[in-house]
């Protein structure tokens, strides 16, 4: 019988395995919206896929066009440079909205687990940076690198920060 964390692993390695198929871009992508209403409503406890292993945030950015808060759930990565965040729109030809807003307005508000931190966003622009990310990433999320050649544009990254000095995301 396989323990907690025999199951989170194997939930894990069956999500990572997906991520590298070409149709698992386009259900996830459909999923997306409805992923983030259950992850609210539930305060952060669960979202619709379960526990599958993979690093998930709420991130609220503040609409570009409208001022209205948008909330959107996101995988990230923990990596040397804190958090960070793919705008890899599941590989398709234009940048997601959120990365959008973020560069209109990089202050915004993270949720891991039920911990919410107002955050401050850093869009990386330095190709070397860039490229240590990139490859720290597809370690967490190897769908990554099918995104990145499907998607024929240069994906946004960034890196996030606790707006409050000494303040932690998790």
């Amino acid at each position: 019988m396989l323990g907690p964390m025999d199951l989170h692993s194997v939930r894990r390695d069956l999500f990572r395995h997906l991520g590298r198929q070409p149709w698992f871009a386009t259900v996830a992508s459909r999923l997306a919206p409805l992923d983030t209403r259950v992850l609210k409503a539930s305060g952060g406890r669960f979202g619709l896929l379960g526990d599958y292993g993979l690093p998930q945030l709420l991130l609220t950015t503040t609409g570009r066009k409208s001022g209205q808060p948008r909330t959107v759930t996101l995988l990230y990565g923990s990596t040397d440079e804190g958090i960070v965040l793919i705008g890899s729109n599941f590989g398709q030809a234009h940048h997601p909205a959120w990365a959008l807003n973020l560069e209109a307005n990089p202050q915004a508000v993270v949720q891991i687990g039920q911990k919410r931190t107002d955050v401050v966003a850093e869009l990386v622009s330095d190709a070397q940076r860039r490229d240590h990310i990139w490859s720290q990433m597809i370690d967490v999320y190897p769908g990554y690198a099918m995104y990145r050649s499907k998607a024929g544009r240069d994906i946004k990254v960034f890196a996030v920060r606790p707006a409050d000095v000494g303040a932690t995301l998790t």
